[in-house]
């Protein structure tokens, strides 16, 4: 490990950054100095434009995750190494909002019935009837799942932040059915990683991810779906069957209720129950007229 690595990560870790957001923050620097083939404490704004350009116009990233390059770029030189950074000289690129891709219920459930094994089976199950995020899958343990009480304990979720989700019956029997099936009981983990799911180590994000494609592609759906379309789904879902939008929020542990609105662009019952002006319109007849 590198001086200026170890620097950065102490730096992270004293703020108690998220694991996930430390290793992209040291990839980011990483890559930074790769590509102009210097240590990074000896580049200056001058390499950060270029990089910034690089990154939009030969890898075509997404201007989300151009963002999230340069929030550890500006991480590093003001905190790490005590540079100035000048936000006019590397403004964040301005983002592109698009909606995301929804499945009706009938298309879940499709999805749902498309699953390689029971174990995906039941990974789907959890994603759209607890609307988590993949990674907080991944870190559900075992007393996290409170019958009694019908919740699901979210722990150190985005932000580090805690909560409840519901519990539903549908999903407690699949989850009984699925552990039950389970010739070695795990310990710990709800979801174990291995080929056979014993090891005590949790599946990666990226098995969640295999789990739905594969799903996806047996089911005819493979470009519109990928974990995080069940959030969607799950959250779009519960506002067209009545859900006001703060319980919805809280439910995704959204930190601003503005993230959450997105949904009502998605509901149905929403933008069906909103009227076009064009319909309050006394227009004349002019069918008879030749075209």
């Amino acid at each position: 490990m590198t001086h200026l690595r170890k620097m950065m990560l102490e730096e992270l870790e004293r703020r108690n950054f998220a694991q996930t957001t430390i290793s992209s923050y040291i990839r980011t620097i990483e890559d930074f100095a790769r590509y102009f083939r210097r240590p990074p404490d000896q580049l200056t704004p001058e390499h950060i434009r270029e990089y910034q350009a690089h990154l939009f116009r030969e890898r075509k990233l997404a201007a989300s995750t151009v963002t999230q390059r340069l929030a550890a770029l500006r991480f590093f030189y003001t905190r790490t190494i005590k540079k100035a950074w000048t936000v006019a000289d590397t403004p964040y690129p301005k983002k592109t909002r698009h909606l995301p891709s929804i499945l009706s219920p009938e298309e879940v459930a499709h999805l749902i019935d498309s699953s390689q094994s029971q174990f995906h089976r039941v990974v789907l199950m959890t994603l759209y009837g607890t609307g988590v995020r993949r990674a907080e899958l991944t870190r559900l343990q075992i007393p996290d799942i409170d019958s009694r009480r019908m919740v699901i304990h979210i722990r150190g979720g985005k932000g580090r932040q805690d909560r409840d989700v519901m519990l539903s019956p549908t999903l407690l029997e699949a989850l009984r059915n699925y552990w039950r099936g389970l010739k070695r009981k795990p310990k710990d983990w709800l979801f174990p990683g291995g080929s056979r799911h014993t090891p005590n180590r949790p599946i990666t994000p990226r098995a969640v991810w295999y789990a739905c494609q594969r799903a996806a592609q047996r089911a005819g759906l493979q470009s519109r779906v990928h974990p995080h379309t069940l959030r969607h789904c799950f959250a779009t879902h519960l506002l067209e069957n009545g859900a006001d939008l703060r319980t919805i929020q809280l439910l995704l542990g959204h930190h601003d209720l503005k993230e959450t609105t997105i949904y009502l662009h998605l509901s149905r019952r929403h933008l069906s129950a909103t009227a076009s002006p064009l319909d309050s319109l006394r227009l004349k007849d002019k069918s008879s007229q030749s075209q």
